[in-house]
């Protein structure tokens, strides 16, 4: 502890009201000047005393000085290098001749949706072109078993063997980079068939269908040419193959397989069959250990990747009683989101095998749930089917089914008879034939995929049959198979990485098949969220506004909160519920739901909310009044939703100006448009895909391409913002050339406008620059996206004109989203952070709001700042804060003269508003919320009321599986195996194998690749490595300037912190001086920003899961058609076994049956 005396800092103590001033220790007793002691006692004497009794003394008056005096500087050195005062003249200049406009939400989001229906009615028209030219190819093709045709295999075009010969089913195919399809080499002349690995691709039933469908190739590029907008077409055939345009060379898995596979995906899914209920009821007795329960398990993984969100699921176990896979779902159907699919597959890879069979128990089980739903109004209200997955059936089930389904026939039973055994084939199938379903059997791994698919075909019938085309729209995907999938998630917003496909099915119209329904597969097409919200534009919502689009069941479509990737190591990857977040997770301030109501049912109107948004990857909170305007989007499923924000989005001013002289001020070197946003359509002609939007807007204005289309109202209020911010770039130069020269560390001047015009200056050239990133074209943040507007500007916009606002951007810093880290669970530390990289990047960004204002109507028309080295910042800073030695200290009751710099027994920060270090002596503190460093501090301060804690949530976060926890979700696992891992499978299983497997699977090697089952328990990660989804509560913090306390004391144990604590004027900065040598991290925690998971009991969570949120059921319904030949209700096995294991089989079943 310290001691003080006036030969060493001069200090004045008070030692009580009316005392005279001592300059000595204020510890009375111990020492006596006339005594003489030894160096040694004095030494141990005052360290006993001094830690209990010693308080410092920091006089708040010297900081409140120097508060002002730095204050000064920074607001000097803003101003000037900012040329703010000159912007504001400038706009306050033009207030006479502009019109100020209330913006009229509920007719914008009308509007809006007007034009999404246009564009996705043009995408609509494509498909339908598209399914009418299959149907016709097909009708007038005569099915030829001996055909031989060779096409383009996306696999094999431009590969040559050895010999420098085209391969099989290759040959020469033009490649060209394009941009409107991702820069990725195309094809658009012709289009590539692709055959999933499992599948023969000279199959005849293949080469039918491809030659058949090369009647598409026409309609794909003439549709291209009606509609340049449009992205990838595709029909996905009903045997397995996918035509796509345009052409592209497929790329296949690390293994060289190609698991894609048209019929697992949610276009065709849906497209294929209308809402259905499912059970599946699976067999867990005894005779289903090995080999058995392996295939089940994929077979009902792969029954649950058939359903889409507006169906509904529960799976049951059965053996000697029957169990729910989820109790929590027991007498019920739940809705098969991306959530509850994986959920279900989790469990049933738990599941295990003993007891004996009993079937019928389970199957009354299965028709109750079913008749309940009808009876209540739940589900979907559709189709009805159970799915009974077993290795025989020996119980008399006529009884079950006239009770439960005869005669309507009401549920479809589809049956899997698993295993080599077909001594109970008989059985198996008559259910299903006898309640219009399906009989397969499976005997193999690499039979599951197609024998599943045969359930489709059958529900389709009745729409195939009544010819009803449904077009069907998917919920929100991310197209992970595209070879650069990873660059786009490192480039572009989250938000806007997903799509959406509409989707047709194609029938064969042969009156022959009539009655059979027989589905040729579905045409479909592509659209880029990206594309869709392009039409909603950013400078019509303001600067917090935003538009967002939602389904029928609730879901998010598109909105600027919605985070799909999390990060594993340094990859990003989907989350596994990315597409069924509920509007309710991120609009969570409507605890009412009325938005959501209101939406998913279609309806038109407006809500009011106070909300907590925040800026800066989560880390700061501010306080908005939104007005949501909403309405759906007709022929579609889904509803759009406006934000308007009181303040910002609620005016809009317009002025007029001469294209010649906005044009002569919109071509300076300094100016810069937002390239994301839409001035002038390039996307249309492939000449003006290359064109920047500022090239474009230039070439149009200048009548160079009067063909291009564009936004007139953006242009005239760029033109209009180009001519009012034209002097800043005079003023900057001048600045630059002024003799008595630039500050160190200044280093750049920018400005933004609400139209997204920027204009920026380097103050020095890139070589002296500490920022690197700040406004590149990398640094997304802070610059104009399709996504948000640039943070400085966020920010600037919540401080009135001429106030400065500052932070320091840190790179390095963790979002306090979960899923941007693997392992968050300790609080950031110096050895986070790099010193090197931060010396090289540390800088300062200062900003302020520019607005107009008429009358009692006041809109933003722009924000202006200058951007600083914190180093030359820092400087200053120490200079300030350190007095001489000659200081006058009359009269200063404390610590005189105070230094900040030289005194170790002091801490001083400057710390923003929201808590986080702007400097300190730590380098590696700079950036870091200010809790972390010291938590007594920071406790007393939210005591004090200085500052606030505000709760925030995030209900897209992803949490470590706990690895101690019983009831910790299993890991999830990867849809396929990779070979080596096939193949060790088959060497530690290879007696299953001989009994199990059969001769065909080893002839065709690529159905044994298919054999690389997802639920091999050599692909788990440890549990301490698993990342789920979660719900989580974290902390912002707020200055709350109505506090007027300046200093207090913090008691820890034998010692006292005292710390001062002033505002710094014109900003939102506060200057902290704290006692350094009280340690009080024993008493006090340091107070963090980590986000908390929020735990639910058993009972809530159940609650939770089975929920089920008002929903709008898709308007058709094909159930049942009179027509429809029940009697293909399928047959033997589709694989041939070999003789001997049909032999020994027969023998078996024999002894069995003695």
């Amino acid at each position: 502890m310290l001691w003080w005396s006036p030969s060493r800092t001069g200090a004045r103590m008070n030692t009580g009201a009316g005392q005279p001033e001592r300059t000595q220790v204020p510890c009375t007793g111990w020492m006596d000047r006339r005594a003489v002691v030894t160096v040694f006692g004095i030494i141990s004497l005052s360290w006993m005393c001094l830690p209990a009794c010693a308080q410092m003394r920091i006089p708040p008056e010297t900081v409140q000085q120097w508060a002002n005096t730095f204050g000064k500087q920074l607001s000097a050195l803003s101003t000037r290098y900012s040329g703010s005062l000159l912007l504001q003249k400038k706009y306050k200049d033009i207030e006479p001749i502009v019109k100020m406009e209330e913006v009229n939400g509920m007719e914008l989001v009308k509007k809006f949706a007007e034009e999404m229906e246009n564009m996705l009615g043009r995408k609509m028209k494509s498909v339908k072109r598209m399914a009418e030219a299959a149907e016709d190819a097909d009708f007038y093709h005569e099915y030829n078993a001996t055909l031989e045709f060779d096409y383009y295999n996306s696999m094999m075009i431009n590969t040559v063997d050895e010999d420098g010969n085209n391969v099989e089913l290759g040959g020469e195919f033009a490649l060209e980079e394009n941009e409107h399809f991702n820069n990725l080499p195309v094809n658009t002349q012709q289009s590539v068939i692709q055959v999933p690995t499992n599948v023969y691709n000279k199959d005849p039933d293949i080469l039918n269908g491809v030659y058949m469908s090369e009647a598409l190739n026409e309609v794909f590029v003439s549709n291209f040419d009606k509609d340049p907008t449009l992205t990838w077409q595709y029909f996905g055939s009903s045997t397995g193959f996918f035509r796509l345009y345009p052409g592209i060379q497929w790329t296949p898995d690390e293994n060289g397989v190609v698991t894609f596979d048209a019929r697992n995906r949610n276009w065709y899914i849906q497209a294929a069959t209308s809402p259905k209920d499912i059970i599946i009821v699976v067999d867990t007795s005894g005779s289903m250990k090995g080999l058995r329960l392996t295939i089940a398990k994929h077979t009902i993984n792969t029954i649950l990747d058939t359903l889409g969100e507006n169906d509904f699921v529960n799976v049951i176990a059965y053996s000697d009683y029957v169990q729910y896979v989820e109790p929590c779902f027991k007498g019920t159907l739940v809705q098969a989101d991306l959530d509850n699919r994986e959920h279900f597959k989790l469990l049933v890879e738990g599941l295990h095998v003993k007891g004996e069979g009993k079937v019928k128990k389970a199957m009354k089980e299965a028709f109750r749930i079913l008749n309940e739903a009808v009876t209540t109004g739940k589900g979907s209200l559709c189709n009805q089917a159970i799915m009974l997955i077993t290795d025989g059936a020996m119980e008399d089930f006529q009884q079950v089914f006239e009770e439960f389904n005869w005669p309507e026939r009401r549920v479809r039973v589809f049956t899997y008879l698993i295993g080599r055994e077909l001594t109970f084939a008989d059985n198996v199938k008559w259910i299903a034939c006898n309640n219009k379903g399906y009989y397969t059997h499976i005997s193999t791994l690499a039979d599951v995929q197609e024998n599943v698919m045969e359930y489709l075909h059958v529900l389709s019938r009745p729409m195939v049959i009544n010819h009803d085309h449904d077009i069907i729209w998917t919920e929100a995907y991310m197209d992970s198979v595209l070879p650069n999938t990873a660059e786009l998630f490192n480039t572009q917003a989250q938000s806007l990485l997903l799509m959406t496909s509409v989707a047709m099915p194609v029938f064969s119209k042969k009156e022959e098949t009539l009655s059979h329904g027989i589905l040729l597969g579905v045409v479909g097409t592509d659209v880029p969220l990206k594309e869709l919200m392009r039409l909603a534009p950013r400078y019509k919502l303001g600067v917090h506004g935003y538009a967002f689009l939602n389904t029928n069941n609730g879901y998010i479509l598109s909105h600027p909160d919605l985070r799909p990737l999390y990060k594993e190591g340094k990859k990003l990857k989907p989350k596994p519920n990315y597409n069924s977040v509920d509007l309710s997770e991120v609009e969570w301030e409507d605890t009412e739901d009325t938005l959501r109501t209101a939406m998913v049912k279609g309806e038109t109107g407006t809500l009011s909310l106070d909300v907590r948004a925040t800026v800066d990857k989560g880390r700061r909170v501010v306080f908005l009044k939104n007005e949501y305007f909403y309405t759906t989007i007709n022929e579609t499923p889904f509803s759009l939703g406006l934000v308007l924000t009181r303040g910002h989005g609620k005016f809009i001013f317009t002025g007029n100006i001469s294209v010649e002289e906005g044009l002569h001020d919109l071509i300076a070197s300094d100016v810069t448009l937002a390239n994301e946003w839409t001035y002038c359509e390039t996307d249309i002609d492939p000449h003006h895909r290359k064109l920047t939007q500022l090239q474009a807007v230039v070439r149009y204005l200048t009548g160079k391409e009067p063909d291009l289309q564009c936004d007139e109202v953006l242009l005239r209020q760029t033109l209009f913002d180009a001519v009012v911010t034209a002097p800043m770039e005079a003023y900057w130069t001048a600045i630059l050339l002024n003799e008595s020269g630039i500050d160190d560390g200044v280093e750049t001047a920018f400005m933004g406008s609400r139209s997204g015009l920027m204009r920026m200056f380097r103050y020095v050239g890139a070589e002296k620059r500490a920022a690197k990133k700040f406004l590149s074209a990398s640094d997304k943040d802070n610059l104009f996206t399709l996504d948000h507007f640039p943070v400085w500007y966020r920010r600037a916009a919540e401080n009135r004109p001429g106030r400065f606002l500052y932070y320091v951007p840190k790179e390095d810093m963790r979002d306090v989203f979960r899923e941007h880290e693997l392992d968050i669970s300790a609080s950031s530390g110096p050895q986070d952070h790099d010193p090197e990289y931060e010396d090289d990047g540390r800088i300062l960004i200062a900003a302020t709001s520019v607005t107009v204002t008429l009358g009692p109507r006041t809109a933003v028309a722009g924000a202006v700042g200058v951007q600083m080295s914190l180093d030359m910042l820092e400087k200053r800073f120490w200079a300030i804060t350190a007095q001489p030695n000659d200081t006058d200290c009359a009269g200063v009751d404390g610590l005189c003269p105070l230094s900040c710099s030289d005194n170790m027994d002091l801490s001083c920060y400057v710390i923003d508003s929201n808590g986080f270090i702007v400097i300190s002596k730590q380098r590696n503190e700079v950036g870091r919320f200010f809790g972390e460093v010291d938590g007594s501090v920071m406790s007393q301060l939210l005591r004090m009321g200085m500052f606030k804690r505000i709760s925030l949530y995030d209900y897209q976060a992803m949490c470590k599986v706990n690895p101690h926890s019983a009831s910790s979700a299993r890991p999830l696992l990867s849809p396929f195996y990779n070979v080596m891992a096939a193949l060790k499978w088959f060497t530690s299983n290879v007696l299953l194998f001989l009994l199990d497997f059969n001769v065909y699977g080893l002839w065709h090697s690529d159905r044994f690749v298919e054999a690389k089952a997802s639920f091999h328990a050599s692909s788990k990660k440890s549990k301490g490595d698993i990342l789920q989804p979660c719900d989580t509560e974290y902390p912002s913090f707020v200055y709350e300037p109505s506090i007027k306390e300046t200093n207090s004391v913090i008691k820890c144990g034998r010692c006292q912190k005292v710390f001062v604590i002033q505002q710094i004027p014109d900003s939102n900065l506060l200057l902290m001086v704290v006692q350094a040598d009280c340690d009080c991290s024993r008493q006090y925690s340091p107070i963090t920003m980590e986000p908390r998971e929020v735990k639910y009991n058993a009972s809530v969570k159940c609650d939770r899961m089975k929920s089920q949120k008002i929903r709008r059921r898709p308007e058709s319904c094909h159930a049942y058609h009179p027509q429809e030949n029940a009697k293909d209700c399928g047959g033997a096995a589709e694989i041939r076994i070999s003789a001997i294991l049909f032999l020994t089989s027969l023998f078996v079943s024999t002894l069995i049956h003695r």
